[in-house]
């Protein structure tokens, strides 16, 4: 990061947290145990109960979640899982990884979130579940969503991964699922200091069977029952979620509080993604506009971070080539307008203002005489 940056995108310094967290690496290290101990207990629990959910298992990254998921629901070789292709790539590489097929259909043009109706023209024989996306901590369209899995005796696995205390109507996003799956990333909303994950589900066999999926199909020690990987949460990153967990809520609040600031503050200036349910929790704060490029240059002239969330849509990632995937043109035209602006419970509102101003002057800039 340039020495002259005046607002960076992200600051993942502990600060509120700061001692909270000192004190849970202090205790992990004095207790000497390090995978799979009572830090994971607590935090599954204690995360469970924030979500609404009965159960919570911690896993080694948003992604196993996602795979550990399909997975348990038996989802796997010869099965299709549709995806949104408006996502970070790990959505549909966890399906891949299921030993699944990631089918990529096209996205809603005002929340970018997955579109009911391309997900519903999308079912074949082969569909075994869906996989929709909460983007940028706003719920995907569940409703019509959940129709039409339950139509065709379809499994759903929410990816919630930016999204912790997201609600859709009111209710908190994943707990009507089958599973849903959260990242904590350290850039999440509710971040660890490295690499962690969970699932969060209403089924005791669903929980029981993730448990053992995540560590080498074991029942009990040596005894392995299924073939599997592992894809444990530490100790360390439990402890530092458990001590971050009670900031979530306030901090939750302030984002909403910014995104609602730079809304009033950028209505004339550029388009922004539509706001279609209060539960948005807003991970990240996108904008759109044609002039990406040059708007993001003079961003940084002035100081200011910014990222694209997302430049390459799935249908267009070379990764996915193989598993041919159709024309997905909405998702295509967003992502090349798509700009994230800098939002974390920490920015200032003096930042946001002069984050807007900057906007402002670069299109008024850029109008024809």
């Amino acid at each position: 990061m340039s020495a002259r940056t005046r607002v960076p995108f992200v600051d993942l310094h502990p600060a509120e947290d700061a001692a909270a967290v000192r004190d849970a690496i202090a205790r992990v290290v004095a207790s000497g145990w390090y995978v799979l101990g009572p830090e994971v207990e607590r935090f599954e629990a204690e995360f469970a109960a924030a979500c609404g959910a009965r159960f919570a298992v911690g896993v080694a990254s948003g992604t196993d979640a996602i795979a550990l998921a399909l997975r348990a629901l038996d989802i796997g070789t010869g099965d299709e899982v549709i995806v949104p292709a408006m996502t970070a790539a790990y959505t549909a590489f966890a399906v891949i990884a299921a030993g699944a097929r990631p089918v990529i259909v096209d996205v809603d043009a005002g929340t970018l979130t997955m579109d009911p109706r391309a997900c519903a023209a999308a079912v074949t024989p082969r569909t075994r579940a869906i996989v929709p996306v909460h983007l940028y901590g706003q719920p995907a369209d569940m409703n019509p969503i959940r129709q039409l899995a339950q139509r065709h005796a379809l499994a759903i696995v929410e990816d919630c991964c930016q999204a912790h205390l997201a609600t859709e109507r009111g209710i908190p996003v994943g707990i009507r699922a089958d599973a849903a799956a959260f990242s904590f990333y350290p850039t999440k909303n509710l971040g660890a200091l490295g690499d962690a994950g969970a699932v969060i589900t209403g089924s005791t066999a669903l929980a029981d069977r993730i448990r053992r999926l995540r560590n080498g199909g074991q029942t009990t020690h040596y005894q392995h029952v299924e073939a599997s990987d592992h894809s444990r949460l530490d100790e360390l990153q439990a402890a530092v979620l458990r001590a971050r967990l009670p900031f979530l809520e306030r901090w939750t609040a302030r984002r909403r509080e910014l995104a609602a600031a730079y809304r009033r503050e950028l209505s004339s200036s550029v388009h922004t993604i539509e706001e279609r349910d209060p539960g948005h929790v807003y991970h990240l704060f996108p904008v759109r506009l044609a002039e990406r490029e040059p708007l993001q240059s003079h961003l940084a002239e002035a100081g200011i971070e910014t990222l694209i969330h997302y430049p390459i849509p799935l249908h267009e990632q070379p990764a996915f080539a193989a598993y041919e995937p159709s024309l997905c043109p909405i998702a295509a035209e967003a992502s090349r307008t798509l700009l994230s602006l800098p939002l974390y419970p920490r920015l200032a509102d003096a930042s946001v203002a002069t984050v807007a101003r900057e906007v402002g002057a670069f299109r008024k800039g850029s109008q024809p005489a």
